[in-house]
């Protein structure tokens, strides 16, 4: 059986390109822990959810949760199965067939940079930190100026990449550290400040309770909360031990995520003074206000300059593992420019053109933002439904390899993709072979 750290050395022999391994167990799992961000996850979404479902909706961050938990189990196998760069488009490649792997890596890519999702994560993420930045320093700031800023944040972000990864780690730790006192320290001083009991988390919009819409569209919301673990798997080539610290990074990152969430989320909606104000949207940021209320404006502004912080963190990994597929899809030829994408540069090894690719996409859809309304909502929806769509590629080929379905699937796959090829004037490069079998599988 062919080891998969082989099929790596194949890669790169082909492809001319090896990237540092310079992330330990720890650095993956800020990574994915950035990525995930109990912040972004909780705060960037609150407002929408408990106006949309009430309360309640806090009972569909275990839902969610164990889901995903489900999801992470899989992607666990996974990459330490496969520990090459690119995650899910590198696993369905390998699971199903190049043709399928090619279609994962386009709804992927879609999701993390091109057509929407990913540009809108960015530009979700980046619009959240704009704002909170305004509020840490108390000023006003309208629609175009908050863009403004949330391209700032693209070029700062995009620095920090460029930089190398010990920047990235830099950034990566700082974000834990303010993720935990945004969380735990400021869930704790909440509790002493609550204003509603547990019976407050049975009230939900709507007559029919958690079978209505706006509780499933609260769950949505919280959907875009637990995306993301998958992503310790795109900087796999960078991640000394792969196969044994990638899992861990995967499963800790999705469960520290959801208990920092579950329980900041809860002290939160407990402290909140006016609860009907919020439900009426009639209080903008239910967050801002709650703190500054609860905790006076020193410590409100102290939690946005943390909001910030994680918000930032949260795009750093957002870009990167963007630029990181890009970088594994290319490399792969299946994209175009093929001369130019794979390049590293030359101190730091760091993907470039693929980085300036994700941070132009992102600017252009913070632009957008500004002649669309409510675009911000529609962000956080396409994010997660480009996320779960992505998700089903890999998932869906582990089954197929339970119930004997691959070859059927497989053989349809590449017949669709025969028509790209074609246009390319010749055949896609495949410098690793076009299909590897299931995890545990020997190889045909």
């Amino acid at each position: 059986m062919t080891d998969a750290l082989t099929e790596l050395r194949t890669v790169e022999a082909v492809a001319g390109q090896t990237l540092r391994r310079e992330f330990t167990l720890w650095s993956a799992f800020s990574f994915a822990f950035a990525f995930l961000s109990t912040i972004v996850a909780l705060y960037g979404i609150f407002g929408l959810s408990i106006t949309t479902a009430g309360p309640g909706f806090w009972w569909s961050i275990p839902l969610v949760f164990g889901g995903q938990l489900l999801n992470a189990l899989v992607f666990s196998e996974l990459v330490s199965r496969w520990p090459l760069e690119g995650s899910i488009y590198q696993w369905t490649r390998r699971l199903i067939g190049p043709g399928t792997g090619w279609f994962a890596g386009w709804v992927y890519l879609a999701t993390l940079t091109v057509a929407m999702a990913m540009a809108m994560a960015m530009a979700t993420v980046a619009l959240g930190a704009a704002g909170f930045l305004a509020n840490a320093v108390g000023a006003n700031v309208t629609g175009g100026q908050q863009a403004l800023v949330a391209i700032g944040v693209l070029a700062i972000g995009t620095l920090v990449n460029i930089a190398g990864s010990r920047a990235l780690r830099v950034v990566m730790t700082c974000s834990i550290v303010a993720e935990t006192l945004g969380n735990i320290g400021l869930g704790v001083l909440l509790l002493f400040h609550r204003h509603h009991g547990l019976g407050v988390l049975s009230q939900t919009s709507g007559s029919g309770g958690y079978l209505t819409g706006p509780f499933l569209l609260a769950m949505s919301f919280l959907g875009f909360s637990f995306v993301g673990f998958e992503s310790a798997g795109s900087i796999a080539e960078e991640v000394h031990r792969p196969k044994h610290n990638l899992p861990k990074a995967i499963i800790f990152s999705l469960a520290v995520v959801a208990l920092l969430v579950g329980f900041a989320g809860l002290s939160l909606i407990l402290a909140i003074p006016d609860l009907a104000a919020v439900l009426s949207g009639k209080v903008a940021d239910p967050v801002y206000a709650t703190l500054t209320s609860e905790l006076g404006s020193a410590y409100a502004r102290f939690a946005e300059v943390l909001f910030a912080i994680a918000f930032l963190a949260g795009f750093l990994a957002l870009q990167t593992s963007a630029s990181r597929v890009l970088w594994a899809y290319s490399r792969d030829h299946a994209l175009p420019f093929p001369a130019t994408l794979p390049r590293l540069s030359e101190r730091q090894k760091q993907p470039v053109p693929a980085l300036l690719i994700a941070t132009v996409i992102g600017a252009l859809k913070i632009g957008a933002s500004q002649q669309t309304p409510k675009f911000y909502q529609l962000m956080l929806n396409f994010s997660a439904a480009g996320f779960f769509a992505a998700y089903l590629f890999p998932l869906t080929g582990r089954l197929a390899h339970r119930v004997g379905l691959l070859r059927v699937v497989a053989v349809g796959a590449d017949l669709a993709s025969a028509g790209w090829s074609s246009a390319q004037g010749g055949v896609r490069r495949d410098p690793v072979g076009s299909r590897c079998p299931a995890p545990g599988s020997p190889r045909q």
